[in-house]
């Protein structure tokens, strides 16, 4: 039933300054913007990594209920040095969630809240390396 992921959603008060910071820090510009009626950007777009996963800003007034903080699913980015990489998302303003951790040989995560409320999760994963050599 489930087949791969396809969308992540983040939510953000200002998607254009989230948009700046997401582009700062993934290297790549969103590919696809979405103006809502009040000519404010409400949406955005970016695809990244190697399977060219989505990930979207959307404007926090669409969504369905508000939560009151950092929340969600945690989903988790593969990373290739999460000591590094944890150090460049803090130095960009981000606010440790979770310490990394190791969950077993070749798996350690962490967290952060993103200055827009969002967690995003970071992860050395063997596994996903091993998919991935998989493809080549």
């Amino acid at each position: 039933m489930l087949r791969g992921m396809t969308t992540v959603s983040f939510r953000a008060d200002d998607v254009e300054q989230a948009k700046r910071w997401y582009a700062e820090l993934l290297g790549v510009e969103a590919y696809f913007e979405r103006r809502g009626p009040d000519g404010r950007l409400a949406y955005a777009e970016f695809r990244l990594g190697d399977y060219q996963h989505e990930l979207g800003l959307i404007d926090r007034r669409y969504a369905p209920h508000d939560a009151g903080g950092p929340g969600g699913a945690v989903v988790y980015w593969h990373v290739d040095d999460v000591t590094a990489s944890l150090a460049r998302l803090l130095s960009m303003g981000a606010a440790q969630h979770e310490a990394p951790t190791e969950r077993g040989p070749g798996f350690v995560t962490a967290s952060v809240a993103d200055p827009f409320g969002n967690i995003v999760g970071i992860m050395y994963n063997a596994h996903y390396l091993e998919v991935l050599d998989g493809r080549a």
